[in-house]
């Protein structure tokens, strides 16, 4: 059919194209929109249709993006502004309260500490003689009077004395082996001080006592030297600071001048267990008295006389000045003359076994708290026997040297001294070899090699064939599996560490028996 006539087809059945049909349906639907709109402007007259036809089919022809689905305005949302245009109120979101002012309350809230209420116990005066001597045998019990130290005694006073009345601070450095009356010294000087200054004979002074096994961590003396030397401020009674805090504060006091202040004198017992790996700790408790009217003595107690030399750095063991004194293990006399002084008055003790638990007691270790525990022994050991009635006696009443061999046995009757006594002849070599090189280089472990070459050197001594390094090996292998030594791991060579993992003194006490050890270590 020719083009003219679909055309004339098209107009007389009114049919509009696609496009023209959306465009009707959309001015039908939407009022709002076809009023704001600005359409095109449609043809008029005759040939309007044909040419709007025209267009339409030049526009279909031609590639478009397809529209999207349009969407009334009436099922959409309203919006603030379209709100707005009809009078309505948009609906507010209601604001947060403010909690500035509100505490929070946390599960882990603190409350006051109340003490718990002290109960009155009587405790019954000693009726016995035994009684009697049970409690002045006691290592607590402090005695009228501290026998042979007074040489130390009066050093130690002389320092402190003079250092408090000149107003200046001053380190002492006190060392010995446990047992040696080092602290009880220190503790009766800092009694006849105070008794001074009460008869206004002497100035004033603070005593603090800081202890290494007392404390959680060495930073913890900070606070303990601050709680006491902090001023008399009641709002600050019951406010703790940290251990940095104080050591600010602490720093802030010493490097002020005060001429006011009280001198404080700081015993800090147990050094070796205060020892960190920067010394930080140290070198400030050393470094304080040096400073110009610090007014601040520091007494070191420690167990090892050479600690400043072999773990302490160079400035904070110049800063501990030159005023050292060691405390010499007591003698079998000196012991003997501890024990008797404490036993004044009472007849049950013979003197022959007072002397022989003073002998038992210095051969070993020479620490006197050994000797009032074996003799305090003795005492409950006869004690018991009038008790049950097998003491009728007179002698069996009183403590004699049977009776000190009896409690001596109890004592040093240790599983570690029986396990040392039961050992080889090699293996107790090997021990006294590791503790003769720990005692020759001050330090707490040693290498295999230089125990193998002590080992080999002692047996060319005394004649005695000397082993391997292999069977050194076994040997020192055999000891770490019974833990009698700690021998390093994931290594067996000659720099394979050791450390003794038994006491010293049982050690010892298990060697006396043999001949030949025991000479190695009483020479040792």
């Amino acid at each position: 059919m020719p083009r003219k006539k679909l055309r004339k087809l098209h107009d007389s059945t009114n049919i509009l194209p696609e496009s023209s049909k959306r465009r009707s349906r959309l001015s039908k639907v939407d009022y709002s929109e076809s009023n704001t709109r600005n359409d095109r402007p449609r043809p008029t007259g005759a040939n309007s249709d044909s040419e709007f036809s025209k267009s339409s089919d030049s526009e279909e022809d031609k590639p478009r993006t397809p529209a999207k689905p349009f969407r009334s305005s009436i099922f959409n949302t309203p919006t603030r502004r379209s709100l707005n245009l009809i009078g309505a109120s948009p609906k507010r979101t209601p604001k947060k309260p403010l909690l500035a002012y509100r505490a929070v309350q946390r599960v882990n809230q603190t409350y006051e500490i109340v003490p718990l209420p002290q109960r009155s116990q009587e405790t019954a005066a000693a009726s016995t003689s035994y009684e009697r001597a049970r409690e002045r045998l006691h290592v607590s019990a402090v005695p009228d009077s501290l026998p042979c130290r007074e040489l130390e005694f009066e050093e130690i006073m002389a320092h402190v004395e003079t250092a408090i009345e000149e107003g200046t601070g001053t380190c002492i450095y006190i060392s010995g082996v446990p047992g040696t009356g080092k602290t009880a010294t220190v503790l009766e000087v800092i009694r006849h001080l105070q008794h001074k200054s009460e008869n206004e004979n002497l100035g004033k002074f603070q005593f603090v006592e800081i202890n290494g096994m007392k404390v959680t961590e060495p930073s913890q003396a900070y606070s303990i030297l601050w709680e006491c030397v902090k001023p008399d401020d009641p709002s600050s009674k019951k406010r703790r600071v940290t251990a940095n805090h104080a050591l600010d504060l602490l720093e802030n006091r010493y490097n002020t001048y005060d001429e006011d202040r009280q001198t404080t004198v700081v015993l800090m017992d147990e050094l070796d267990l205060l020892v960190t790996k920067k010394q930080t700790v140290m070198y400030n408790f050393f470094e304080w008295p040096n400073r110009a009217n610090s007014k601040l003595i520091v007494i070191a107690v420690a167990n090892t006389m050479d600690l400043p030399e072999r773990m302490l750095s160079n400035k904070v063991s110049s800063r501990l000045g030159l005023t050292r004194l060691n405390f010499q293990p007591y003698t079998h006399h000196q012991l003997y003359q501890i024990v008797e002084s404490r036993l004044d008055g009472i007849e049950e003790f013979e003197k022959e076994a007072v002397e022989f638990a003073a002998r038992k007691v210095s051969a070993v270790s020479g620490d006197a708290r050994r000797a009032l525990d074996i003799c305090r022994r003795a005492i409950e050991i006869v004690e018991e026997r009038v008790k049950k009635g097998d003491a009728k006696a007179p002698k069996s009443r009183n403590v004699t040297i049977p009776v000190i061999n009896e409690a001596v046995r109890e004592m040093f009757s240790s599983p570690t001294v029986t396990f040392v006594q039961q050992c080889s002849l090699h293996q107790k070599l090997f021990l006294v070899s590791v503790l003769k090189c720990i005692q020759r280089n001050g330090l707490a472990d040693v290498e295999f090699g230089e125990v193998a070459q002590q080992h080999v050197q002692t047996c060319r001594w005394h004649h005695i064939e000397a082993p391997g390094t292999s069977d050194l090996m076994r040997v020192c292998e055999s000891l770490g599996q019974t833990r009698a030594l700690v021998v390093e791991g994931g290594r067996l060579d000659l720099g394979m560490r050791i450390a003794l993992n038994i006491s010293e003194s049982d050690l010892i006490m298990a060697c006396k028996g043999d001949k030949l050890i025991g000479k190695l270590v009483s020479n040792a």
